[in-house]
């Protein structure tokens, strides 16, 4: 039997996944977390196949706990479950360490075929996602702007481009302001824009939001 550990901080979205995972013979949830906190805890208290991660939790980047989770148990595989379009966060996340990237709205087919993929030692990765990998520039001169920013960085640039303030984004993150001022700066600097319209105008341009 296969033992899934779901960490998401929607009940609705742990139910989704508890109603499909029901019908498949050799699946079962094994347990379910709704912060990173929790995630790690359980992750460190008892062995799982697989975890099926979303990429927003409350109180730490879903990549973040993908690191950690990395760190701590390297062969246990991770599946990201993100509401974002693949164009966003995939990349990212694959190249963090993830095994494959699922949309939440993805037929239950998909995410049953995910895990059977992961599990059987491959990514999985879609034919949207492999057109991203494959279409990536090689020299970091011809790359879109917002990939020369780090994780955190583009965290918060993502925030800002949806017309989010500082202290908001700081709450959100478990940040000081300061050090989300900080980011926003590097950010700026990066992009080489003065704004956070600049920011808000290549999102828009970029199809990073919608």
């Amino acid at each position: 039997m296969i033992k899934i550990l779901v960490v998401d901080d929607h009940a609705v979205v742990r139910a989704g996944v508890h109603y499909f995972i029901a019908d498949v013979p050799n699946m079962e949830i094994g347990g379910e977390a709704a912060s990173a906190e929790e995630a790690i805890r359980l992750v460190r208290a008892q062995d799982w196949d697989i975890v099926l991660l979303d990429i927003a939790m409350p109180d730490k980047s879903g990549v973040e706990v993908l690191k950690q989770i990395k760190r701590e148990k390297p062969k246990l595989p991770v599946l990201i479950l993100s509401m974002h379009p693949e164009s966003r966060y995939a990349v990212q996340v694959l190249r963090s360490g993830a095994n494959g990237y699922v949309q939440k709205e993805a037929l239950a087919t998909e995410l049953v075929k995910a895990i059977n993929t992961i599990l059987e030692g491959h990514k999985y990765i879609s034919y949207g996602v492999a057109e991203l990998l494959t279409a990536e520039p090689d020299s970091d001169d011809q790359k879109p702007l917002h990939e020369l920013l780090s994780e955190r960085e583009y965290e918060i640039f993502y925030k800002l481009s949806q017309g989010e303030g500082v202290t908001k984004i700081a709450d959100e993150l478990c940040l000081s302001v300061k050090t989300v001022s900080t980011y926003r700066t590097r950010v700026l600097q990066k992009m080489s824009m003065t704004s956070n319209a600049d920011m808000i105008y290549y999102a828009i341009k970029n199809n990073l939001i919608d």
